[in-house]
């Protein structure tokens, strides 16, 4: 059973991570930018906060979804996240990339985007209440220390071959920083505007 939980946990937050987010857009950046080794520790960085937020969020899933704007509160976050990553990646996609980086830069960069990640509350509030519901895994402390291995564990897989992927493509088509740069800023303003046309949906012609 503990082996079974932790692989669930593994091809949970693996499956959350394909699709296109800030962090994988933003492992693709540094991937580019700083190379392999600098993304790699973000990777670990990010990985090893994936484990005490997957863990909180799977113990607070059931007062977080007695929330009742809770879904508006962290579409704005992330129209306010992605826009300001979106802001950087423009300001900085003329900018020659540095010969030379700090281990701990990457580390920092890592941790602070695993505690700003609002797109895994409702992830984890709908995917660990169907885990949970369904008895898929148990709900008990060392349960959800396990699972949240597995996450981290799915956190790390996911992202390392965003990173092998993002690196492969560069050194295949030889793409220069600038084009990556002001692709990734396009699409943060673009995932922004999404969030915002959401919302003004919901207010304004959803009844």
């Amino acid at each position: 059973m503990i082996f079974l939980t932790f692989f669930i946990g593994i091809i949970a937050n693996f499956i959350g991570y394909i699709p296109p987010g800030n962090i994988n857009l933003t492992l693709i950046q540094i991937t580019v930018n700083r190379g392999l080794k600098q993304a790699l520790l973000f990777i670990i960085s990010f990985s090893c906060v994936e484990f005490f937020f997957t863990y909180f969020i799977m113990h607070a899933a059931k007062w977080l979804s007695e929330q009742v704007r809770l879904d508006t509160i962290i579409d704005w976050i992330m129209v306010v996240l992605f826009g300001v990553l979106g802001a950087i990646t423009w300001i900085h996609r003329n900018k020659p990339p540095e010969t030379s980086y700090s281990e701990h830069e990457s580390i920092k960069y890592g941790i602070v985007l695993g505690f700003l990640n609002p797109m895994q509350i409702p992830f984890w509030m709908i995917t660990g209440t169907y885990l949970i519901t369904h008895e898929w895994i148990l709900d008990g402390r060392l349960a959800l220390v396990i699972f949240s291995l597995g996450s981290a564990a799915g956190a790390f897989l996911a992202l390392f071959l965003y990173a092998k992927f993002a690196s492969y493509i560069q050194s295949k088509f030889a793409l220069s920083n600038r084009l990556i740069d002001t692709s990734i800023a396009i699409l943060f303003f673009a995932f922004a505007a999404y969030h915002v046309v959401k919302q003004i949906y919901l207010l304004f012609f959803k009844h």
